[in-house]
């Protein structure tokens, strides 16, 4: 008998014991093992990389990093030496262990002793891995994601799309009915602005000048007179200036009503956060470079930010981001996930934000991006501009594992 004979027998045999056990209204828990966990990147640049984990039994599950250099390595070097033999439904367990609450086999270095210090890739990797790993879980009991993470507060959430120029935005709330678009100066070339500073070409820790902070104002004011006041307008700074600039920028564009000012200045500094939003009226929002509930504390107890959008495929994982939420929920502050994933990866967040009561709205960064939207079945929001939460199971959406297979790398075996 070959593999895949093998395998598609497994799977067989599996799904008829899963269906006999729902239709006799047991509770009879599905008994998988963990059998390899692989990553992928993809080629022409794109920015994701794929994770499966794949079971003894024959079902898998799929995850999504984004945002990252060295996580694929870490997840087939590392990840999946640990996740070997292991059970996949024991999810919080095998998140505890990433942390390194037991001793485990990570394939070598670094030692668990440090695997608390551990950011950046590792935490992506995490994120990644443990998408694939509720994926897996809702096929194999039959439920989607949201439903394993306490069940949906919301049939259907609000998103937000970015526009480079008020035609586009024009053209986005028209098209696709959304309430909201966030506007950065970066989304295409900001040369105009950034070559009137002291050191043309430099793009970080600008201190601008007055002339560049009228540039800004009179571009973000363009969206507001083109949409009118009703629409909501996100303006993205991408941490590109100093807090000084930061705090004028935000009173100058303040008689535009931004929904929210992202990342007027670096996140890497709470009191800066602190006092910016001290001195300035208009919401501040920041989150997608601040990693895990122990990271977003100290924004939280200082309330430092209006708005936080962490990135639950880069700080931890979707069960991660449901912790952070539960937390900012006491502090009364919502959420804006931040996420710049393929569909897929999109969806799978759409769950945790379905589950949460303080959330806000969510980003869909590539909805009209077909090198992204090519990778797997379409998603589309409906006639009023929502996204509707998956009820299918797992992330309740399929890959297509031919566009999959072509973008792979070389490097790499396809899943």
């Amino acid at each position: 008998m070959d593999r895949r004979s093998f395998l598609g027998g497994a799977l067989g045999l599996y799904m008829a014991a899963l269906l006999e056990a729902q239709a006799a209204g047991t509770s009879r828990r599905p008994k998988l093992k963990i059998r390899e966990v692989r990553a992928v990147r993809l080629r022409n640049g794109f920015n994701s990389r794929f994770v499966r984990v794949y079971t003894e039994e024959g079902l898998y599950g799929t995850g999504e990093c984004v945002d990252s250099m060295g996580t694929e390595y870490i997840i087939n070097n590392n990840f999946n030496v640990m996740l070997k033999g292991r059970d996949p439904l024991e999810i919080e367990s095998i998140l505890a262990d990433f942390w390194g609450y037991h001793k485990v086999n990570l394939g070598g270095p670094p030692s668990v002793v440090f695997v608390h210090g551990q950011g950046g890739p590792y935490l992506t990797a995490i994120g990644g891995v443990e998408m694939a790993l509720w994926d897996l879980a809702g096929k194999a009991l039959g439920l989607p994601i949201h439903q394993l993470l306490g069940g949906k507060m919301r049939d259907r959430v609000p998103v937000y799309l970015h526009a480079a120029h008020p035609s586009v935005a024009r053209k986005l709330v028209d098209d696709l009915k959304i309430r909201t678009v966030k506007v950065g100066i970066d989304y295409s070339n900001d040369d105009w602005t950034i070559n009137k500073g002291f050191e043309p070409g430099k793009r970080f820790g600008l201190h601008m000048t007055n002339d560049q902070i009228d540039d800004v104002v009179e571009f973000f004011a363009g969206f507001r007179q083109e949409l009118g006041k009703d629409y909501e307008i996100a303006l993205e700074c991408h941490a590109h200036y100093d807090l000084e600039t930061g705090i004028q920028l935000c009173n100058r564009v303040a008689p535009y009503r931004p929904f929210f000012v992202e990342e007027p200045t670096t996140s890497d500094d709470v009191e800066s956060m602190v006092r910016l939003r001290n001195n300035t009226r208009v919401p501040i929002a920041a989150g997608e470079n601040i990693y895990t509930r122990f990271g977003f504390r100290p924004y939280l107890e200082k309330q430092a930010l209006s708005v936080i959008q962490p990135d639950f495929t880069k700080t931890g994982g979707l069960f991660e981001g449901v912790k952070i939420a539960a937390m900012a929920e006491t502090y009364n502050i919502p959420l804006a996930p931040h996420g710049v994933c393929s569909p897929f990866g999109t969806l799978a967040i759409t769950h945790a934000c379905a589950v949460m009561p303080n959330f806000l709205i969510q980003e869909f960064t590539q909805y009209q991006e077909p090198a992204y939207t090519e990778l797997c079945d379409p998603v589309k929001l409906d006639a009023e501009g929502f996204l509707t939460v998956p009820d299918a199971p797992g992330v309740g959406i399929n890959m297509r594992e031919d566009v999959l297979k072509e973008r792979t790398d070389p490097e790499f075996k396809p899943l």
